[in-house]
């Protein structure tokens, strides 16, 4: 098991208090280490893909109606 909570620490200065919400920090990395390690470069085809593989859903916390970012 990781603990991903050093990630909140690690990017507290790169974002914004102010304005519209952004994407978490966990989410963030998690599809981008989805992306590196299924070898997806194109932001679309990712969130395509992720939304159709079960395990990759849970991997990022998301339940099966919910909409990806």
């Amino acid at each position: 098991m990781v603990d991903w909570t050093f990630l909140y620490e690690q990017s507290r200065a790169l974002y914004s208090h102010t304005g519209h919400p952004s994407l978490d920090p966990f989410v963030f990395f998690k599809l981008a280490l989805v992306g590196r390690l299924e070898n997806l470069v194109s932001d679309r085809r990712l969130v395509e893909h992720c939304a159709l593989r079960l395990d990759i859903l849970c991997f990022l916390g998301y339940e099966l109606d919910e909409e990806l970012p």
